[in-house]
């Protein structure tokens, strides 16, 4: 009986040390009532990897999960319009004052900037590296008649290049050199450098492509050059079914200190300059 008594009291001495040592089991993010946001995006945010980099940081945060949609502004716009999308983060502020006008958008929230850079043949054959701005050097492009590989899709970088280019721009259909793509900033940066072809593009998204392609950052100076980022949430009274918390936690987070200093750091480390800067308030 001593023996089956001292054997208990040894396994009730066990079991308390082990319950004295365990940590408690750290508790999991709580998931969200409807944990999926649908994001449609331009398409040098995610071609550029700025959201790929972001993403992961935000879902482990909040337990949401974020689909992204990516292409030009003028059709991300269209995807929100159409119903398809709780946010739209887009650089083509006339389209966007115009989605907010329509009642699609709740506010216009610009919050960060790059640059637009041309790009072209190293050997540059249309001068342009000593322009002072984009239209000289769109005016030298002309003149040469130096291939031009035009995003044509109607997004914020395609309505940047017309405005450069003025009441006059190139014709696809009458300029032979002046070729209009209707594709995203990464698959034009590819066909120009596959057709050697000048570029305007997102000094982000050239960066970050740059080993893979045979071209060269020729102009990168210029009022004109400047490109500002806005979150927009969709209007839940013009559309039904958005996910308006998942979306106002998505703002709220890429407004935050946390978001900001992850974005003014995000490309220092691979290129040695940051890829996207913060609006001052």
């Amino acid at each position: 009986m001593k023996k089956t008594l001292a054997i208990l009291m040894a396994l009730l001495l066990i079991v308390s040390f082990a319950a004295c040592g365990a940590k408690p089991e750290p508790a999991g993010t709580p998931t969200p009532e409807n944990p999926t946001i649908r994001l449609s995006t331009t398409t040098s945010v995610n071609d550029s990897g700025l959201l790929p980099y972001l993403l992961p940081v935000f879902e482990a945060k909040t337990g949401y999960k974020v689909e992204v949609q990516s292409a030009g502004t003028g059709a991300a716009i269209q995807k929100a319009i159409d119903g398809n999308a709780d946010l739209i983060l887009v650089h083509a502020k006339a389209s966007e004052e115009e989605f907010i006008a329509g009642g699609y958008g709740v506010e216009r929230l610009p919050f960060m900037y790059n640059f637009f850079v041309i790009v072209g043949p190293k050997d540059d054959p249309a001068g342009i590296a000593d322009c002072e701005d984009a239209a000289s050097a769109f005016a030298k492009i002309r003149e040469s008649e130096s291939k031009f590989i035009s995003r044509g899709d109607e997004s914020g970088t395609h309505k940047a290049e017309l405005k450069i280019w003025g009441d006059n721009a190139p014709d696809a259909a009458a300029d032979s050199w002046y070729i209009s793509a209707g594709q995203g900033m990464g698959a034009c940066l590819t066909m120009a450098s596959e057709e050697q072809a000048y570029c305007l593009t997102d000094k982000a998204t050239f960066l970050s492509m740059e080993a893979e392609l045979n071209l060269g950052l020729l102009l990168e100076k210029g009022d004109d050059m400047k490109n500002t980022y806005s979150l927009i949430a969709v209007n839940p009274e013009k559309i039904d079914g958005l996910n308006v918390d998942g979306a106002q936690a998505f703002i709220d987070w890429m407004l935050s200190d946390e978001a900001s200093e992850l974005i003014a750091k995000y490309g220092q480390e691979q290129y040695g300059v940051s890829l996207f800067y913060l609006l001052e308030d």
